[in-house]
């Protein structure tokens, strides 16, 4: 069994959705590790140990990024593509987590090479759930391939 810290990057830019995942994850103890990215260069430089997060070198990368798409600065899209596209990172599960039902952001996450889409709940409740259920398939069911 694996003695790191379950890491989990929550890259989302909405404070009240930031504080409703926070509690749902805390609450069923399901990470003992939990980053908040809130746009997407920010995201983009914890992943990738650049700029604030240079001195992360050796630290795990994230077991599970919780991405939502409408993001400032670099939107979730563009995020998700240079994840995927880089062999170090391309294995870390990403669950888009947004409010776009648009078709063609479904369909380009997928092509971009997203693990997951979910639209957000707008009832709390149901948003919480929605946040506990994606923790404990991707962090217990889910088994990842072994990092390097």
């Amino acid at each position: 069994m694996n003695a790191l810290p379950v890491k989990i990057l929550l890259i989302e830019d909405n404070p009240d959705d930031v504080e409703l995942a926070l509690h749902a994850l805390r609450m069923h103890n399901l990470a003992n590790d939990i980053e908040v990215a809130r746009d997407g260069a920010e995201a983009l430089d914890y992943i990738f140990r650049n700029g604030a997060y240079a001195d992360r070198s050796g630290e795990p990368l994230p077991r599970l990024i919780l991405l939502d798409l409408k993001l400032p600065k670099i939107g979730g899209l563009e995020v998700l593509e240079r994840i995927k596209a880089d062999q170090h990172t391309r294995s870390i599960p990403v669950v888009i987590l947004t409010s776009s039902r648009q078709e063609r952001d479904i369909v380009e996450s997928y092509q971009l090479g997203v693990n997951s889409y979910i639209t957000k709940p707008v009832d709390f409740e149901q948003f919480i759930q929605a946040v506990y259920t994606l923790g404990m398939y991707w962090l217990l069911l889910n088994e990842p391939p072994k990092s390097d």
